[in-house]
């Protein structure tokens, strides 16, 4: 059992907990506050969203123990908060709710929404609101509430918060005022990122990622062509799907973007990247971060490769290590299973690109590369494993003995 105290609704609290006890049962169980309702219990429906040290939170997936010092905020918090005040008779007007099962979650999630956003965008309030599922309604209520409040803040002259409180980069609720847990955690800073800004720091930091992908290819050239192309990161990123460089680079500091579609969403990542290289080793990584200034989303990426002879130094292994950690808006439609057959999707058509390429296709230098879309990559994946299926049930492609 471990004693924490923190705020709940303002007034200050204490108790002992097992490790295991998620903030939602806590709150719940041991505290009554049963508008904070559980749905899938993994982080997916955003039933169960509340305000974490100002942040919405999934509290399925939030230890309470990891909330020592923090300050929590349930939906019944929020019974005199303007914005929430106004939120509920939107969706009263524009009939955002039917079962209402759904609701504290969306009121929480939807407040962030007017806090942050500029103005009543149609399209960034369906991304804002995407973590959070409704079984009833269609949504087409609750984007109307949301896009009235909005319009009608913005008409009285309340200017958006573009950070709405946020001050750190690390896990919701990582801001905490006082921390009073014996296992002390150091709190990394995230330089502020101006109002209109879509720049990466000066500085491109090491990081911990917090997923890691393993993927390798063959092509049919030497190491040392290879590698050279490798250290050319014009070249580099014209084989890779989205990517573009926006300055001359150096290896100290490469200036560029990547664009994402998946479906309606889309996202436009502008960041900067270090690269280093070891010739001796034919091995080099490549560390860059990047912004996407429309959902406030951030991404810090590495990539680790090392090339490795083949067929007496006629052909070249590349073995690649991709890290990646996203916070923000995006984050909470990264699913690892899918990003992970999505990255291997992602590496095959690199490594093509890279072969034309290397093998002096004129076209490939020529043409650009078309930006990466998520659901030609998934559609690719669904082929793949259909395939796979019915080759496992038909036994079709067996080699007779």
């Amino acid at each position: 059992m471990n004693n924490i105290e923190l705020t709940v609704n303002r007034r200050t609290v204490q108790a002992l907990v097992e490790p295991r006890t998620s903030l939602a049962d806590f709150l719940r169980d041991e505290r009554d506050l049963t508008g904070t309702h559980l749905g899938c219990e993994h982080g997916v429906c955003g039933a169960c969203t509340l305000l974490l040290d100002g942040v919405p939170a999934r509290s399925c997936i939030t230890y309470a123990v990891a909330c020592d010092g923090a300050e929590v905020t349930t939906i019944e918090g929020l019974d005199d908060d303007e914005i929430a005040i106004e939120l509920r008779a939107a969706f009263s007007r524009e009939h955002a709710l039917q079962c209402g099962y759904c609701t504290p979650g969306m009121l929480v999630a939807a407040r962030d929404l007017v806090k942050r956003l500029p103005d009543a965008d149609e399209q960034a309030i369906r991304v804002g609101m995407s973590g959070n599922l409704c079984r009833c309604t269609g949504y087409v209520g609750i984007v109307n509430a949301v896009r009235s409040v909005i319009a009608d803040r913005r008409a009285r002259d309340i200017a958006p918060e573009p950070d709405a409180g946020r001050k750190l980069l690390g896990p919701v609720g990582s801001g905490h005022k006082t921390c009073n847990s014996s296992h002390e955690t150091k709190k990394p800073r995230l330089a502020p990122v101006e109002q209109g800004s879509a720049v990466a720091p000066l500085v491109i930091p090491d990081f911990t990622p917090s997923t890691v992908l393993d993927q390798s290819f063959d092509v049919a050239h030497p190491p040392a062509k290879v590698f050279a192309m490798f250290d050319d990161i014009a070249a580099v990123a014209s084989c890779l799907p989205g990517a573009s460089l926006t300055g001359t680079p150096v290896p100290e500091r490469v200036e560029g973007a990547i664009r994402v579609k998946i479906g309606p969403i889309s996202a436009n990542f502008n960041g900067a990247a270090r690269v280093e290289s070891d010739p001796a080793t034919l091995s080099g990584r490549i560390l860059g971060i990047g912004i996407d200034q429309r959902s406030r989303s951030q991404t810090q990426g590495e990539i680790r490769y090392k090339l490795l002879s083949l067929q007496d130094g006629a052909a070249t292994r590349v073995e690649l290590s991709i890290g990646y950690s996203l916070t923000g808006v995006l984050a909470q439609i990264g699913r690892s299973g899918l990003v992970r057959d999505l990255a291997a999707r992602l590496v095959a058509e690199f490594a093509k690109n890279l072969d034309r390429k290397l093998s002096g296709d004129a076209c490939a230098s020529a043409a650009p590369v078309a930006e990466l879309n998520g659901i030609s990559l998934v559609f690719g994946l669904l082929r793949d494993r259909a395939a796979r299926m019915l080759h496992r049930i038909t036994g079709r492609g067996d080699t007779a003995s």
